[in-house]
């Protein structure tokens, strides 16, 4: 049964509160996925023995076809129904997660990969969506999109201590066969909880969009991978133009075709952009530092891949905590307001990473990373309302698609440009210092990362080692310290600017209320006006009884 969008809002019910617990959880599947596979990779490397082309492609093909077919996705959703490609990605992404678990050969699991990619895709922009369908009453929504929130954003934390977990007592396979039940119990479930919906103005599907946008996007994504792993090179700076040149054309194109794959009239609402801005930079300046804390956890206070992940758990419950009730603040504070002064918390954050240092308890991180992530939550959650909410139901597919679409950019930017202050600064220092006197090859690795240089000094004798790892891991804390003033300082910027640009933006549930109330105004002053009229007349009638009266008697 295809539903439409309900001409009136309606409270939702105990139906759709659960079938809000059953879209969580390919959200945090999903999210789960992107980071447990680094885990994963030593194991990997040793069963499979992939080429490093190979394992750059293990890593990448996830991401890249996940982001390049998102907006696809979300329209396809539209137009097929949402409900129906939820559950044909879910048959699909189980599919894959059992072929990359059982993967024998490198150019498998790159296949699987891929699927995953594919298939992911499906399930971000229909669980969003479907929410924007279940929940019309705007409060409730706010609340269940904070919900959903919570979960995508801290499935990225708790991917290193599960997998962790999973690579203690089981092979690599098994890190890929999460998904399968929680996918078995979607399929299950969407049928009685879920409801269906497409857009009634849905038409054939622009074939000649989906290929620009997915190679745009794909284009832009690895070039800026790319220029900021190795620096400034002919190709990746040659295909990060070509994804630009692509991603104009697709744009253009959609002003143009009858039935556009994205509906760029969207980014008309001056809150749909800002806020997509804001989530874009948000995700970013937290892509920027993350490389760096699992480095620290890792290799600077020699934690295991369980151990680094249980110390990022407090941080991702409170993100799930402050995403979950930041709508309540709504009631009394304008939107804007809220995320200007969630993304000051998120720079206080930052700024507290300046205190970590390589002898310090880990919980002086922690307590940084609590901060920072109580702070991005009601942005992230708030953000993804705000641009759900602007668009028209018929169209929440494609929104929805263009708010995760944002996301993927946002980490991609943020790696590529804030990550790569941190790197620069440690290059920079490692030149001509603790390399002195290595071989050439030696000295270039250990004047590259941190890894690197840990890799030279297992190979030297420990007079010669020692030296060269506390000045590497002193080196390494100076490019974590200016990539988290950096990305501090760009977040209390856009604090600024979003408070700006969405001072007037009320959430849909504010707008309801104020609306609410300037009817029951309006109403109380006709009826005041009314009792005046009625009154007026009584007064009228009562004069002409008494007129009447005083003529009467003067007769007689």
């Amino acid at each position: 049964m295809s539903v439409n969008a309900p001409a009136t809002a309606s409270k939702a019910g105990t139906q759709e509160w659960l079938g809000l617990a059953v879209l969580t959880l390919p959200t945090l599947v999903l999210s789960l996925d992107a980071t447990v596979l680094y885990l994963a990779l030593p194991n990997i490397a040793g069963d499979l023995k992939p080429t490093g082309n190979q394992t750059l492609w293990i890593i990448d093909i996830f991401g890249f076809l996940l982001a390049g077919l998102l907006i696809a996705m979300g329209t396809i959703g539209d137009r097929i129904g949402r409900r129906r490609l939820l559950m044909i990605g879910a048959v699909g992404f189980a599919g894959a997660s059992l072929l990359a678990a059982y993967a024998n050969s490198a150019e498998m699991l790159i296949v699987a990969r891929a699927l995953l990619g594919i298939t992911g895709a499906t399930l971000m922009p229909s669980t969003l969506s479907l929410i924007r369908n279940m929940f019309t009453d705007a409060k409730q929504r706010a609340q269940a999109i904070a919900i959903w929130s919570g979960f995508f954003a801290s499935g990225a934390a708790l991917g290193p201590p599960i997998g962790g977990l999973m690579l203690e007592n089981f092979w690599w396979g098994s890190v890929f066969l999460l998904a399968v039940p929680v996918m078995v119990v979607l399929l299950i479930a969407a049928p009685f909880l879920l409801p269906e919906y497409r857009s009634p103005s849905a038409h054939r599907l622009d074939l000649v969009s989906v290929v620009l946008s997915l190679v745009a996007v794909i284009a832009v994504i690895w070039g800026i991978k790319e220029l900021a792993e190795d620096g400034l090179r002919v190709l990746p700076a040659a295909v990060l133009v070509a994804g630009v040149v692509l991603g104009a054309l697709f744009v253009i194109r959609q002003t143009r075709v009858p039935d556009p794959l994205l509906d760029v009239t969207l980014f008309r609402h001056k809150e749909f952009s800002a806020t997509l801005v804001t989530m874009l930079v948000g995700i970013g300046v937290l892509g920027g530092v993350y490389l760096f804390i699992a480095q620290y956890l890792q290799l600077v206070k020699d934690q295991s891949p369980l151990e680094a992940g249980l110390w990022l758990l407090p941080s991702a419950f409170v993100m799930m905590v402050t995403a979950s009730v930041a709508p309540v603040f709504t009631k009394w504070v304008r939107p804007g307001f809220v995320v200007g002064a969630s993304l000051v918390v998120t720079a206080i954050g930052h700024l507290m990473l300046l205190a970590v240092d390589p002898t310090d308890s880990v919980w002086v991180l922690v307590a940084a990373l609590v901060v920072l992530f109580a702070g991005i939550g009601p942005v992230f959650a708030l953000g993804t309302d705000l641009v759900v909410g602007t668009a028209p139901p018929e169209r929440s597919g494609s929104a929805a698609a263009m708010s995760e679409t944002a996301s993927e950019f946002g980490l991609a930017l943020g790696i590529a440009l804030l990550g790569s202050v941190g790197v620069a600064v440690y290059r920079s220092n490692m030149d001509g210092s603790t390399t002195d006197g290595l071989p050439p090859e030696a000295a270039e690795a250990a004047a590259e990362t941190l890894p690197g240089a840990l890799a030279v000094a297992d190979e030297l004798p420990s007079e010669t080692a020692g030296p060269l790892v506390e000045q590497a891991i002193g080196f390494f804390m100076d490019g974590f310290h200016a990539t988290a003033l950096v990305c501090g300082v760009v977040v209390l910027v856009l604090a600024v600017v979003s408070a700006v640009l969405l001072r007037n933006t009320r959430t849909h549930g504010q707008t309801e209320d104020q609306e609410q109330a300037e009817g029951a105004a309006q109403a109380a002053g006709d009826h005041a006006q009314a009792e005046d009229g009625a009154q007026a007349a009584d007064r009228a009638r009562t004069g002409d009884r008494a007129q009447a009266e005083s003529h009467a008697q003067a007769e007689s």
